[in-house]
């Protein structure tokens, strides 16, 4: 249904669930007001400018309560849109456009929003070599789609989640007794093939972690000065990653230091949703 990371996950239980979440046993007001089944279509308008994104899973939403629907559009994720753009029509049983219709909206303007903010940092980087990164701090049951809509507004996924790849962080370092264990343990349990990740707070462990073998060091709430020291010292033995204190103010003076990559939580945690709307909804013969 939707490229990149989703493709791993069934969608549809996803939505299903979003949409059972919304609808525990009936959904009243429309069985009120529509007790029979009746075509009808509904303007989807942009309320505000930005990057749309999930427009698949906005259809797919209204396809799983009724087979007969389709969304007519000429818009695709991650087309720049304007704020009364009239977006596309949805056309379907009322009972399921009326039913859908807020569920759709929380994935469409969750993704868009999460797409447009990524955009905005992700442009902060253009031309230089540091990559944008997302993390785990997603909202629960909303990782496949915050995590593609961070690569349509232009960013790169981290791993997907703890069985995608290995990051050893400060509570592993304390439960192994240090990092040069961790890593020897990460490699003696994990395939060859499998990079490994250390989280370093201080130039101290960032040493520990390359002499232990360290494929990629992550530099955690590191000041500009002390991760230039850090990469002059890593000198090509490992790949280096920012994490922690990312803004966007700061993210072109990071890309100077001369790290790899760069991760923010900030894209799928503190993103402001699009402001989207399902309107004019009428029947149609």
């Amino acid at each position: 249904m939707i490229n990149g990371v989703t493709n791993r996950v069934n969608i549809d239980e996803y939505i299903l669930n979003a949409l059972k979440e919304d609808i525990t046993s009936e959904d009243v007001t429309t069985n009120a007001i529509m007790p029979e089944a009746r075509q009808g279509k509904a303007d989807l308008i942009c309320k505000e400018d930005g990057i749309i994104c999930g427009l698949p899973v906005f259809q797919r939403t209204f396809e799983l309560l009724d087979d007969t629907a389709v969304f007519e559009t000429d818009v695709k994720d991650g087309d720049f849109v304007k704020k009364g753009q009239v977006m596309g029509v949805i056309k379907g049983d009322i009972r399921a456009l009326l039913s859908g219709e807020r569920t759709a909206l929380n994935y469409l303007q969750r993704m868009s929003g999460i797409a447009t903010f990524t955009r905005e940092l992700a442009k902060e980087l253009e031309g230089k070599k540091t990559k944008l990164l997302d993390t785990r701090k997603t909202t629960p049951n909303m990782r496949p789609f915050e995590k593609y809509a961070v690569k349509v507004g232009g960013g790169t996924n981290h791993r997907y989640n703890l069985s995608d790849g290995i990051l050893i962080k400060d509570n592993h370092i304390g439960a192994a007794g240090s990092i040069t264990k961790a890593v020897a343990m990460a490699k003696e349990y994990a395939p060859f093939v499998r990079k490994i990740e250390v989280e370093v707070e201080t130039l101290e462990q960032l040493d520990e972690a390359i002499a232990a073998g360290a494929d990629i060091i992550m530099l955690d709430n590191m000041d500009n000065a002390t991760m230039k020291e850090a990469v002059r010292r890593v000198a090509g033995k490992a790949e280096t990653e920012c994490s922690g204190n990312v803004t966007k103010e700061r993210l072109a003076e990071i890309a100077e230091v001369g790290v790899d990559y760069v991760s923010s939580g900030a894209l799928t945690h503190s993103a402001p949703i699009m402001d989207i709307s399902l309107k004019n909804l009428v029947p149609v013969e």
